[in-house]
């Protein structure tokens, strides 16, 4: 089930992600309120069934939940990494993902984020990649509130 790289993706195969998802690494999370990643975090902690890793190098917990410095850091291989991160840091996380074994599932780009060439490169490495869209609006439109 690849999914193609157009914004317009078929409700059901993502809603069919979201449901086969535990475990979400979010890449690039925020402890700023005023960041989108934070929003978007609190939300998925707060209404959806995912156990959530947040990764970045830079702080050490969001509300108390501790936060990573790496992929290669958490506990557990996710089932989904989530990526809030620049353009041209994507190669990056694509390469820290593609690290990881077993490999993640899935790799969500979020809201405004589109490489064709790391989405070919995650497809082509076995990974289903969704690009420009919002985890947290996807999963309220199609599962939660």
């Amino acid at each position: 089930m690849a999914v193609s790289f157009a914004m317009g993706q078929d409700s059901a195969e993502l809603e069919q992600i979201l449901r086969e998802t535990r475990t979400v690494a979010v890449v690039g999370a925020s402890d700023n309120p005023a960041r989108p990643s934070n929003e978007v975090y609190q939300y998925l902690a707060k209404f959806s069934h995912f156990e959530l890793y947040p990764v970045n190098p830079k702080i050490s917990d969001i509300d108390g939940q501790p936060v990573y410095p790496s992929l290669a850091d958490l506990p557990i291989v996710p089932d989904m990494v989530d990526v809030f991160r620049r353009y041209d840091d994507l190669p990056a996380v694509l390469a820290e993902t593609l690290a990881l074994n077993p490999r993640p599932k899935y790799l969500w780009l979020q809201q405004g984020l589109r490489h064709e060439e790391v989405g070919a490169a995650a497809q082509a490495a076995g990974l289903h990649v969704v690009m420009d869209r919002c985890l947290k609006v996807d999963y309220a439109r199609l599962i939660g509130r």
